[in-house]
């Protein structure tokens, strides 16, 4: 499920002092009238200039840019940057915002980074509140030019525009603010649960209307890229928040935001399995998307849930029946192998060739995977693709029809299937309860949503996938991570290869009684490097 984020439009004037870290007078006059010394001789082209811009250069071009754009002079502003068609708008229309008075300080240059911060005064229909934050440009050589130009993003205007068509607006909030509480109904906030930000605006889009609450005045960005809602940077004048309960919980919410900030570009989430109420996601990326939910990559092993489900529904083996394990398999003229140091063996079953995550056992049967039989298997028994109405956008997963050698990849969770952490926690706790619940972030009942219908397993698939899942967490590849953990526990490792990278996705998934989580970590290497650490510690807080 895609949702589309409403366009808009954004302005500025920027009326800057600008000093400090040597940003003299005398260059900035001459960067904007033009002036300097004559070329090398007249009628004579200068030499186009290559290479790193040297300092002074760093120091010139910000400088000027910053002059230019406090005299509101978009266009020359514009023509310092190297985009000047995208970075003109967006620095002409500024003042719309209704910010004023800045002034603008800047830090020491980096190499060709500066740092600066900016600070300034919002004011709208009567309200006046004081607006400060950091931000930094890259001075780069120009391509064609050879001068010393800023790179144009749109963050060099506000770190939180993220897009090109992101845009600033200051006037009534576009939703009343909300007050969004844990199943507990502990206070969820931004600043005590950071991945919750973006969550937290989408529900406040969503629901704001519902919850009873009274919009006010902000400065918000405006965000162009699907799915997104605004995010409010600054509020002039309080609204009143309505109250709306989510179905996570506080205890898990933490570990799993305490987890995450351990391994760059992490994302994970956990699920109640008796419910497929979302207890906790979490992401730390550096580009501020909520992967957990609208990821689109390759699950790696974890994929092979789905797949032991298919062979065994299907009659082509058992958990206990054989799935032999050799050192390579060939499927429609491709060559697959296991990971590096993997013993064969010809005699293994399923059991232990899942518990190992020996991908060639899999790949064997792929001449016997009729086409559209692991596409049914994970839409009609684990719900995957079908349109889940989560409460927020969400990808829901998929698995293309496959022939041929993308049927074996798809087997192991490679080629063309896709899915993220949400998706993995769902098919775990499907996996564990035979019953697919579509997974909630706030009740169904709320805005009357009716859920995705999936049919589920049958006991016997259960019981196998639970027994070898069991085994997986308890002597096989996920042994030492699990460790230490009570209760009913099971767990399946991935590693998933992406083009033009040289290490792989890491995947981990796993259940402890009535709760079930999974997590990616972009190029965290094996499962348990990773993601593995990462989930037994959400289970660990379940």
């Amino acid at each position: 499920m895609r949702k589309g984020a409403k366009a808009a439009v954004i302005g500025s004037v920027f009326a800057v002092m600008v000093g400090g870290a040597g940003y003299g007078a005398f260059n900035i006059v001459n960067a904007l009238d033009g002036g300097g010394a004559a070329g090398p001789g007249d009628g004579e082209p200068a030499a186009v200039k290559s290479g790193p811009p040297s300092g002074s250069e760093v120091k010139d071009t910000s400088a000027a840019f910053f002059a230019a754009w406090a005299k509101g002079q978009a266009s020359v502003a514009a023509d310092l940057t190297n985009n000047a068609a995208r970075a003109e708008p967006l620095l002409a229309s500024y003042g719309a915002a209704h910010i004023t008075g800045v002034k603008i300080t800047p830090g020491a240059a980096s190499g060709a980074v500066v740092p600066y911060r900016v600070e300034a005064t919002v004011s709208f229909g009567g309200k006046s509140k004081p607006l400060s934050y950091a931000s930094r440009l890259t001075v780069v050589r120009g391509v064609t030019t050879g001068k010393a130009l800023v790179d144009w993003q749109p963050s060099v205007v506000h770190p939180q525009l993220k897009n090109m068509d992101d845009t600033l607006v200051t006037g009534a909030s576009s939703a009343p603010p909300i007050e969004a509480v844990d199943r507990d109904g502990k206070v969820l906030t931004k600043e005590k649960y950071p991945s919750l930000g973006p969550i937290l605006d989408q529900l406040r889009a969503k629901y704001g209307d519902k919850a009873g609450g009274r919009p006010g005045v902000e400065l918000t960005v405006r965000h162009a890229a699907p799915g997104s809602a605004d995010t409010a940077l600054l509020t002039l004048a309080e609204g009143r928040p309505g109250k709306l309960r989510t179905t996570l919980s506080a205890g898990v919410q933490a570990a799993a935001e305490k987890a995450v900030q351990k391994y760059a570009q992490s994302s994970a989430v956990a699920v109640k399995p008796s419910t497929g109420e979302v207890l906790a996601v979490a992401n730390n990326r550096t580009d501020g998307w909520n992967a957990a939910f609208l990821g689109e990559v390759a699950p790696g092993s974890t994929m092979k849930i789905v797949s032991a489900a298919t062979l065994i529904d299907k009659g082509l083996t058992s958990a206990n029946g054989p799935a032999p394990c050799p050192s390579s398999a060939v499927s429609d003229s491709q060559t697959f192998h296991n990971l590096k140091g993997m013993r064969a063996n010809e005699n293994a079953t399923l059991s232990e060739s899942f518990a190992r995550s020996c991908n060639t056992a899999f790949v064997k049967f792929a001449d016997d995977v009729q086409d559209g039989w692991l596409n049914a298997e994970a839409r009609d028994k684990f719900g995957i693709g079908l349109d889940w109405k989560t409460g927020i956008p969400s990808f829901d997963g998929s698995v293309p029809v496959s022939t041929g050698p993308d049927t074996a990849a798809g087997l192991i969770g490679q080629g063309q299937v896709q899915m993220n952490p949400l998706n993995m926690a769902s098919v775990t706790a499907t996996a564990m309860t035979g019953t697919f619940r579509q997974p909630v972030i706030v009740p169904l009942s709320l805005d009357g949503r009716e859920p995705a219908q999936a049919r589920g397993l049958s006991p016997s698939t259960v019981q196998q996938l639970r027994s070898m899942m069991n085994r997986t967490a308890t002597s096989g590849t996920a042994a030492d991570v699990m460790a230490g953990l009570s209760g009913r526990i099971g767990a399946k490792t991935g590693s998933a290869e992406v083009d033009g990278r040289a290490r792989s996705d890491s995947w981990f998934t796993g259940y402890r009684d009535d709760v079930a989580a999974a997590a990616m970590t972009q190029d965290g290497g094996h499962g348990v490097d990773a993601s593995g650490p990462l989930v037994a510690e959400v289970l660990r807080a379940g």
